[in-house]
């Protein structure tokens, strides 16, 4: 009760504070239109949920080169790096698993299906292509079924437009690191395109941390190609088709504080189709989408023998496949309602292979191939009253060919204070997460009666706008139970056992034109815990997940031709475990803060040169324990765009 005491009053004090403004003036400041919160273009003045926006621009000023790098500058995110750039890079949304989110690219689930825990490994996904970024906080399952327990990241491709445009980019910088890209887009007759090709590397770091003797190098190098066609057809029809491909390879070095390793390598190729079918009748008021996606992926892992291991080595492969059809349907027959009716049908395919050999002699373990069928369907209702007062609800039922059913709810609103220009939000849901292939059918860890990992969360929060929307600020309070989560028993064996709980709070500012500055700054505070009271963690705060963080982003503007900025990200301090000895220790890792440095500048109108320094203090520090991270690291490049 003390939380939403402190909600009445931060409101009261705003309404204080505030400047009179018009209700429409706040409408025109939050007219953004975002789709993820409820799968519809909708205004964000009339979403109840905890959305953040990334758009181009975003990425270019703060020149994020991959997508891992612009979510660490995001509230109610933690990110870590497992060795640096190219190695497995996960996300934590508000305390939850890394598992629990749901990534998605253009509508494509991305979640490794191949995974023990079906999380999605970032390493690969860089910035080339992207138009946009929708972040959703809190249980999303109603709309989009398993994995999205504790939210969705949604990212958007760019498109085609009527006027041609070409774009080549290189860079280069430390550690022997190259990046360069060439894309086009334009229009021929109803066709719109995008076409990117990119390619990126480095010789890299040790990817167990330098600190501790290692010194050989681990590096990485990727390849990626983007294409989509949007086609426009008679009879109010729109037909997609998008096909993504990338490829990378990456060296690895064993866990511990004396990793090194000289021939561990890791291969990873992935192929994304997607197409899509639009109509829309009846006066726009019925907009149908039926989309078709299969997503293949390969992996490949293999650790040969060599002096600092003469007697260790290990060969790993895994294939996993995702074909999905889903059918939606937006019905705006009457006035201030929409309402969205969908059904999906998934089919997951899987299967890997493991050997090893150690001082112990050899070791072989199949998983065969094996694959499942999920079939949802779901009901929304967007409704506006006096466009002031915005309420969104749905229901979902997932039906799985293993465990049954499972239905996921969800209510969230939206008011605007016309007097102050203050919104409020509230929203409540639940989520799920199926158990995985690996989890339901590995001989040696599977459990075929396993039930789906469940969550229910709440967020409340206030957005006020000051001076025509020049200034914003925003806190939200949130709070998130995770019952019948995957853990093992005595035998190994995976069961329904753990429970979790995280709360916090999401602090967000930011100013525009300040004399050509502009600013914003986010703080999460995110506690945690784990719930199971036959844990050996019972009562202590959940693996890598800081208490406190915080970013602070700056830009200026000098003239037309340059631009500066300056990003400082603090990470508190967080607890790891260490396994290099018997007896594992659970240990407290210390706080760090890092400043990077952008410029950019145009030296003719299509040709532009950038800058960045990052880590600027060369501070030393780590996100996973014993693994290295990047020092001190400068870069520059051209883009010449016409």
């Amino acid at each position: 009760m003390h939380r939403f005491l402190f909600l009445l009053i931060a409101i009261l004090f705003i309404q204080t504070i505030s400047e009179a403004q018009q209700a429409d003036s706040v409408k025109a400041v939050l007219n953004e239109i975002v789709v993820t919160a409820t799968k519809s273009e909708t205004p964000l003045y009339a979403i109840g949920s905890s959305v953040s926006v990334i758009t181009s621009k975003d990425i270019s000023e703060r020149q994020a080169r991959t997508v891992i790098d612009i979510l660490r500058e995001e509230p109610g995110l933690s990110v870590i790096e497992q060795g640096g750039p190219g190695k497995l890079s996960n996300v934590f949304m508000r305390g939850a698993n890394s598992n629990h989110t749901l990534v998605i690219v253009d509508g494509v689930t991305m979640n490794d299906a191949s995974s023990p825990n079906n999380a999605f490994d970032f390493s690969m996904l860089n910035t080339n292509d992207i138009a946009r970024i929708e972040i959703v906080r809190g249980p999303q399952s109603t709309l989009y079924g398993s994995d999205a327990l504790a939210g969705i990241i949604n990212i958007i491709t760019k498109r085609g437009g009527t006027s041609s445009r070409y774009l080549i980019e290189s860079e280069a910088g430390s550690n022997n690191y190259y990046n360069g890209k060439i894309s086009a887009a334009g229009s021929i007759g109803r066709i719109n395109y995008f076409i990117n090709a990119g390619k990126r590397g480095s010789a890299g770091i040790s990817a167990s941390d330098a600190k501790f003797g290692n010194s050989e190098k681990d590096g990485y190098g990727s390849e990626s190609l983007t294409s989509r066609f949007d086609i426009g057809l008679p009879a109010n029809l729109q037909l997609d088709l998008i096909y993504k491909f990338s490829k990378s390879t990456t060296a690895l070095d064993q866990s511990g504080k004396f990793g090194d390793d000289p021939n561990y390598d890791y291969n990873i190729e992935e192929h994304l189709f997607k197409t899509g079918l639009t109509y829309s009748g009846f006066e726009n008021r019925w907009k149908q989408q039926l989309n078709a996606s299969y997503i293949k992926r390969f992996s490949h892992s293999l650790d040969q023998t060599d002096q600092l291991h003469p007697s260790t080595s290990s060969d790993s492969f895994n294939k996993a496949e995702r074909i999905k059809l889903d059918w939606q349907n937006n019905l705006s027959f009457f006035e201030n309602n929409l309402i969205t009716l969908g059904a999906e049908i998934e089919r997951e395919r899987a299967k890997t292979s493991y050997y090893s050999t150690s001082e112990w002699g050899p070791f072989y373990t199949e998983f065969p191939e094996q694959s499942m069928n999920t079939t949802g369907l779901y009901f929304q209702d967007q409704l506006s009253l006096q466009s002031r007062f915005f309420v969104t609800a749905g229901l979902r039922y997932d039906n799985n060919e293993k465990f049954g059913g499972v239905t996921t709810y969800r209510i969230a609103s939206a008011y605007l204070i016309q007097t102050t220009g203050t919104k409020l939000k509230m929203s409540y849901g639940s989520g799920f997460k199926a158990p995985s292939l690996f989890y339901l059918f590995d001989p040696a860890f599977g459990n075929p009666d396993l039930k789906p990992e469940t969550s229910r969360g709440y967020d409340a929060g206030i957005e006020q706008i000051f001076d025509n929307g020049n200034y914003k600020i925003g806190v939200t309070y949130f709070d998130m139970k995770l019952q019948n989560m995957f853990g093992f028993d005595s035998n190994f064996r995976t069961v329904n056992i753990a429970e979790a709980a995280s709360s916090g709070i999401e602090f967000t500012a930011s100013a525009g034109n300040l004399r050509n500055f502009s600013l914003s700054l986010n703080y999460t505070y995110n506690k945690t815990n784990d719930d199971y009271n036959l844990s050996p963690d019972y009562n202590k705060p959940l693996l890598r997940r800081p208490l406190h963080q915080a970013n602070f982003i700056l830009n200026y503007k000098l003239n037309e031709r340059a631009n500066f900025g300056m990003q400082i990200r603090y990470s508190g301090k967080r607890d790891d475990k260490d396994f290099s000895s018997w007896d594992v220790v659970r240990v407290t890792m210390p706080d760090y803060t890092l400043i990077n440095l952008t410029a950019s500048y145009k030296i003719f109108h299509n040709l532009e040169m950038n800058a960045r320094i990052e880590n600027l203090f060369n501070k030393q520090y780590e996100e996973v324990l014993y693994y290295g991270t990047l020092g001190r690291s400068f870069y520059i490049g051209l883009s010449f765009d016409f």
